[in-house]
């Protein structure tokens, strides 16, 4: 008990960085996505360039292995001609094929591969397995209005590097306000200008940081909107019938209370 005591008190004197003033949880900017909102759609520009982004920044620690290469050729996706997609997959990647027992070039029928060696997350579902909006006592509130956050969670992270570090049991941590207690250990992947945009977009870091977040989304969310076309259908039949079963069971009962005022 002491114990505990002596370190609140030792937490309480110390200093705070930008990064805890911002909150236990950190700080998340509500960046706006194309594909957000009920009628909203991937930007195809934007996910070609959040694919550009991964492939020469992030994947040197990251990997999407649960992500098929051929999707990339996808309509409601990047939109890549599949000869682009053949192309993509022999130029970025090797697979381990074991009835060769060797390495080859991939091929649109592969998936991303892993990259174990980094120790890095992967990030196929990163989009969905990372909340950045929540409400207050956890009831998730924000989320209702501004949905789960998991882009706009990312794209923070990629923004919130405040250019601090720390050594600490031997490990460098680097200060960032949107990671929860404020330092990860990830060195800022990002600097501006990181990779030159086929369409002449500047690569800014905000700009890289959302491309690439957008990115993540669709690899996470390839049918987002096949799902909303779904639901939107599913919302007009429902309508449609509670209307006929109104006008049913009122034409059916009027008899019925007919009688009972007479």
């Amino acid at each position: 008990m002491l114990k505990k005591l002596a370190l609140a008190a030792t937490l309480a004197m110390a200093p705070v960085s930008g990064a805890f003033a911002a909150g236990a949880d950190g700080h998340v900017e509500n960046y706006e996505f194309s594909f957000e909102g009920p009628f909203g759609t991937f930007d195809q520009a934007q996910l070609q360039r959040g694919l550009q982004v991964y492939t020469q920044v992030c994947s040197a620690c990251h990997g999407m292995e649960y992500v098929p290469l051929r999707t990339l050729s996808s309509e409601t996706g990047p939109g890549m001609p599949e000869n682009q997609v053949r192309a993509y997959a022999e130029q970025n990647f090797e697979i381990y094929d074991e009835e060769i027992d060797d390495w080859r070039p991939a091929r649109p029928t592969d998936n991303f591969p892993a990259n174990e060696a980094a120790g890095a997350p992967d990030l196929s579902m990163m989009a969905k397995a990372r909340a950045g909006f929540h409400g207050p006592y956890g009831l998730g509130i924000n989320q209702f209005f501004k949905g789960m956050g998991g882009p706009e969670y990312m794209a923070s992270l990629l923004t919130g590097y405040t250019g601090e570090d720390k050594e600490e049991a031997g490990a460098i941590l680097y200060e960032n306000t949107a990671f929860p207690g404020g330092w990860i250990s990830m060195a800022p992947p990002l600097w501006g200008d990181d990779v030159d945009y086929a369409d002449g977009t500047e690569a800014t870091i905000e700009q890289q940081s959302k491309d690439v977040s957008a990115f993540l989304m669709w690899a996470a969310e390839p049918k987002l909107m096949a799902r909303k076309q779904a639901g939107f259908v599913g919302v007009i039949f429902l309508t449609v019938l509670s209307v006929l079963l109104y006008l049913t069971n009122k034409r059916l009962w009027a008899p019925v209370k007919a009688r009972g005022k007479e």
